[in-house]
């Protein structure tokens, strides 16, 4: 089994070039390996991206409070301390299971298109063609309508137990007082990995104070966050949607001196967030649910699954070529049906129930041999006339695995799309850029994509929080992970290594990623994966090899037990009931 090499003192970082990190447009970049141990619990855990949100969530949890009510306090910390992936300012989905009643819901909070938003948004009119992605995604013109705290207040309501205000506490605490800014955080901010970064006044005040990214070991404070998360706590989401913050908000969006944007003050004031059904497929012995569109994790993680069912994974090895590649292949087959038919299921009839039809999967499993396919083609569905997108979808995004002492659950994962956002900065938090998630081409070869910009419309994304259950319908894992696209391959390898190959969540987490997009069969770089890289060319592979910077965070319930894991690529933990309570503060 493969293992991460050990850390010698702090974040080991490695060298990567602004250009680089435009060039293959990744979320964020890699900054170093952290060897971390499985953690156990006997009553509620959490796992998050950062140490002083997983201590906020398990003080509500110790203090009795639901996931739910852990899963607000580590967002509303996330959004100060890891500014760079997601925040209030932002979107998620939520998986919520009812240990009680047996029941699994979820939330919609991706964001809105203006209702001023139109197909060509990011065309240009000189050139008639999309705007490269450096344009696209920096300033007022990218951002949606926030849906994070709609969706958060919407869980609270029905499975909250401790009072919303309660909720605010270390978060308002820490923005006021300050927190220590993290290795990870001064290393993104020395790379520029965005460029708007330097380009707007406001987010280049905060974070480059005297012309210098921030430095990790310094205290950060944050005061205007503060008070916006004070008015908050106090007088409800009305303090964000409308009022002050909102005015601020559109000012922000409408003089954006890079691309300026269409957002309202009614966009905001309208928002609603959305519980939409779980979409649910059996795998081996257990069942497994995730997000319903516009999520297109959610579809292709089961569909990946459901086309390697066929083969004994656990025969095969854990990541063994023969296994690595069959993943590949069902990949490829996913990914090609996820850009073409995934859309806001609101606005466009999305073939949910076709594209996990056990008869269409079983055909299209078929086409996975010991050579790789190449690109692979979309499944026809004969009713769908439409064609590929261009989104950039470069998610800067964050999970979090929560389960309490009643044995409900949350699996929540939220964006803000591109690292730092749209650059946009309001009352301390960073704005998306999440409409870059939109096809920036309304049309190709004549034919409508179905994932076009359109007024209130919510973009595709990749997230995919997960919830597996066993054959007699108790909790079994709650996992997700941040990482773009690519979030779909490394939620498939932690699902596959648990179920498959009876790995703990952490062991699970620390395996080698590999990705395939339907293009490229990309290996984990510095891992016993890069052996693997000439017997997966002679099966016809294109290889490329370099760092997969997974955050993936998971639980797992064992016999009444949890145990915990917490990805060694970035700074999240896991603590429980067991852990120690001063740890994080």
């Amino acid at each position: 089994m493969f293992k991460l090499s050990k850390i010698v003192v702090g974040l080991l970082f490695v060298t990567q070039s602004v250009s680089a990190a435009i060039e293959v447009r990744e979320p964020e970049a890699a900054t170093g390996l952290e060897q971390k141990q499985v953690v156990s619990g006997t009553d509620y855990m959490v796992a998050a991206a950062n140490p002083y949100a997983v201590a906020a969530g398990n003080d509500i949890l110790r203090r009795g409070g639901s996931a739910v009510d852990a899963a607000i306090a580590v967002q509303l910390v996330l959004t100060l301390v890891e500014p760079q992936s997601s925040g209030i300012g932002g979107g998620l989905f939520l998986l919520h299971y009812n240990n009680k009643d047996k029941k699994l819901i979820t939330i919609d909070g991706r964001e809105t298109a203006p209702k001023k938003a139109h197909e060509n948004l990011f065309i240009n009119a000189q050139t008639g063609k999309a705007d490269p992605w450096i344009k696209a995604v920096v300033g007022g013109r990218s951002v949606g309508v926030p849906g994070a705290l709609a969706a958060l207040k919407m869980a609270h309501s029905e499975h909250g137990k401790l009072p919303w205000s309660s909720l605010f506490e270390r978060a308002v605490s820490l923005s006021r007082n300050g927190f220590i800014v993290s290795p990870r955080l001064e290393k993104l901010l020395s790379m520029r990995i965005n460029p708007g970064l330097t380009k707007l006044p406001s987010i280049n005040r905060y974070f480059y104070p005297n012309g210098e990214p921030l430095k990790a070991g310094t205290v950060k404070k944050n005061p205007e966050l503060a008070n916006l998360l004070s008015d908050i706590a106090k007088n409800g989401i009305d303090a964000f949607y409308k009022g002050n913050n909102a005015k601020e908000i559109v000012d922000a969006v409408s003089g954006s001196i890079v691309a300026p944007g269409l957002l309202s003050l009614d966009d905001l004031a309208s928002y609603q967030a959305k519980v939409r059904e779980p979409i649910c497929t059996d795998y081996r012995k257990h069942n497994v649910c995730s997000m319903a569109p516009p999520s297109s994790g959610g579809i292709a993680v089961l569909q990946i699954l459901k086309l390697i069912e066929r083969f004994n994974m656990n025969k095969l090895g854990v990541n063994s070529i023969d296994a690595l590649h069959i993943i590949s292949q069902a990949s490829r087959l996913a990914f090609a049906d996820r850009n073409f038919y995934i859309t806001d299921p609101d606005f466009h009839d999305v073939p949910t129930k076709e594209l996990l039809n056990p008869s269409y999967l079983s055909a299209r499993s078929a086409l996975i041999t010991n050579k790789d396919m190449g690109k692979a083609l979309p499944g026809d569905l004969e009713s769908y006339r439409v064609a590929n997108d261009d989104s950039y979808e470069l998610p800067s995004t964050s999970h979090i695995s929560i389960v309490d002492k009643e044995g409900n659950a949350v699996s929540l994962t939220s964006s803000i799309e591109m690292a730092f956002g749209s650059t946009v900065m309001v009352n301390g938090y960073i704005l998306n850029n999440q409409l870059t998630d939109f096809a920036l081409s309304a049309t190709k070869n004549g034919a409508e994509v179905m994932n076009r910009v359109e007024p209130n419309k919510r973009p595709r994304s990749s997230m995919a929080p997960v919830m597996v259950f066993n054959e007699n319908g108790t909790l079994s894992h709650v996992v997700g992970s941040p990482g773009g696209s690519r979030i779909i391959n490394y939620v498939t390898k932690t699902l596959v290594a648990m179920l498959d190959w009876q790995l703990t969540p952490q062991h699970a987490i620390e395996l080698a990623n590999m990705t395939n997009r339907n293009d490229i069969t990309t290996l984990e770089k510095g891992t016993e994966l890069e052996t693997l890289k000439g017997q997966l060319e002679k099966r016809g592979h294109q290889v490329a090899i370099k760092d997969l910077n997974s955050g993936i965070h998971a639980i797992s319930v064992e016999n009444e037990k949890l145990l915990g894991g917490a990805d060694p690529r970035r700074e999240g933990i896991v603590m429980s009931d067991l852990s120690n309570t001063n740890a994080g503060k």
